[in-house]
């Protein structure tokens, strides 16, 4: 069983319909959080997710969205949160208010969290991932870090299939990973998508250029 695995699309529709486009094929998906949040298309992508029936946990910028509230968030990420209030439908803030903190899908198998099992706003880095993360499960998906990465162990995987629509490890493309099931391995895959195109939609509709100009970095 291979399972498709997104996070932190952050209202990139551009960048998902690139994922979407590129994913082999897989038996299932599931997101990490963070589907809204920065980026000019927060209804689409929520469109997208609900659409596909995609087991999904809350991130922190769902929360704010859904909540109304931005605490602690820089100028860019409160912008992010405006823009997809004014954007999203009721129906669409009801459901990222319904998305659950953790998620365990596929017989319990895959246990699925936004930053860590014990701190959905703890960024959970790479030199931070051990066995020790691991409870009952074969695999825990985390996001939040938009830090593509993965580590096999002997009890199971810890995985982070990076950000689909904001990426923060040096390759601006858009990340995602596909989860072997059958031998618990993952395949870090990235696809190139139009960020000019994404720029201009971000300065289009008012929100700060830096939003747009960071994506070319990968930061």
């Amino acid at each position: 069983m291979r399972i498709g695995v997104l996070s932190d699309v952050h209202s990139n529709r551009v960048a998902l319909e690139s994922v979407f486009d590129d994913m082999p094929d897989v038996d299932g998906l599931v997101c990490a959080g963070d589907v809204v949040g920065y980026n000019p298309w927060p209804a689409e992508c929520v469109r997208m997710m609900r659409e596909r029936e995609i087991p999904t946990v809350m991130g922190n910028h769902d929360r704010a969205v859904a909540s109304g509230t931005a605490f602690r968030f820089n100028q860019m990420a409160k912008a992010g949160v405006e823009h997809a209030r004014e954007r999203l439908s009721d129906d669409q803030l009801d459901w990222l208010a319904d998305l659950p903190d953790e998620r365990h899908e596929f017989d319990g198998r895959v246990k699925i969290v936004h930053g860590h099992p014990d701190d959905p706003d703890h960024y959970t880095m790479p030199e931070e991932f051990s066995a020790d993360l691991l409870d009952d499960e074969d695999v825990l998906v985390m996001g939040h870090t938009h830090v593509q990465y993965a580590e096999e162990y002997a009890d199971g995987v810890v995985m982070n299939p990076g950000s689909v629509g904001q990426p923060r490890d040096g390759d601006p493309r858009a990340a995602y990973a596909v989860l072997d099931l059958d031998d618990l391995s993952v395949e870090q895959r990235r696809v190139e998508y139009d960020i000019e195109t994404v720029r201009r939609q971000v300065e289009a509709v008012g929100l700060p250029s830096k939003i747009g100009a960071r994506l070319e970095r990968g930061q």
